[in-house]
């Protein structure tokens, strides 16, 4: 921590008031922890419930998928701005080798050329979010950008767009690149703790809907509701992303679309499912039978 500039100045003679504060996030996390493990029988997670599935002998196969934030679209995004934030450490720390003007002039260069990876990825993954492209549309802008090329060749400005574009720098500290990853990360982990109680498991004979902490649910036989997969979105694809909808016989109920990651696996595992009846093995004599009277 004393090569980092922005730890030189601070003073770590705390007093108890200071250590309370501190202590305050880790506090909080304590008691979420305490909360899962004292009502870890009560709480209906997709975890749980795949255990359960697992240990059934009558059902094979079985897909349990939840609806992820677009958020998840970024972790690219993230994983550049942590490793942003450990190349800047690196460079405060000294690290780059060299006479000191000649580390400063090359920290400095080195840390615009990261700040512009960072862009560039972050510019991909907005547009992997914002925009749905499909294959016929992401070859129409690739033709159109080697027409523009072509044509500023043409007109001799084509050195002279990538100068200008060469002087459009990013540069950030590993706090802001660290920042940015943390902000991120918050939309992708508060969909994936959303997803532990709001998820659908799919069976041959079933789909069950969970949308609560405990057993608040719904089962839904196979006659009445169909699946489809959508990968449509080219960009969201090479990502592993697509979406699977659900539409039920009742045109009342509105269809359940969600984002889904490794899309490939799930689609094969989702037609294998839904391509099979399962049959029960045995029936339970009366006497197992429980009831609440």
């Amino acid at each position: 921590m004393k090569g980092l500039p922005m730890f030189a100045n601070l003073d770590w003679n705390w007093g108890w008031e200071h250590y309370a504060i501190f202590s305050i996030p880790f506090l909080l996390v304590g008691i979420t922890v305490l909360v899962f493990v004292l009502f870890r029988r009560t709480l209906r997670t997709r975890i749980r419930v795949a255990t359960q599935l697992t240990q059934d002998p009558d059902i094979n196969e079985w897909l349990i998928i939840f609806n992820w934030s677009r958020k998840v679209l970024y972790v690219p995004a993230i994983l550049a701005s942590l490793a942003g934030a450990a190349v800047m450490i690196l460079i405060d720390l000294g690290a780059i080798p060299g006479e000191p003007t000649q580390a400063g002039t090359a920290a400095n260069l080195f840390g615009k050329i990261v700040g512009g990876v960072w862009v560039g990825v972050f510019l991909l993954c907005f547009l992997v979010d914002e925009y749905e492209m499909s294959v016929k549309v992401l070859a129409i802008i690739v033709l159109f950008t080697l027409l523009l090329v072509l044509w500023l060749h043409l007109l001799g400005w084509l050195g002279g767009f990538f100068r200008v574009l060469g002087r459009v720098s990013v540069s950030m500290s590993w706090m802001g690149f660290l920042f940015l990853a943390l902000l991120f990360s918050i939309g992708v982990i508060a969909s994936w703790i959303k997803g532990l109680f709001h998820y659908v498991a799919v069976t041959p004979n079933y789909m069950n809907i969970q949308v609560g902490l405990t057993e608040t649910g719904e089962q839904i036989s196979r006659e009445d509701y169909n699946t489809r997969v959508d990968t449509s979105d080219f960009l969201e694809r090479i990502l592993g992303f697509g979406r699977i909808v659900i539409t039920f016989r009742d045109n009342r109920r509105l269809p359940i679309m969600m984002l889904v990651g490794r899309i490939g696996r799930k689609a094969q595992t989702l037609e294998s499912i839904r391509g099979k009846l399962a049959v029960d093995r045995h029936q339970p004599s009366r006497e197992g039978q429980q009831s609440d009277f």
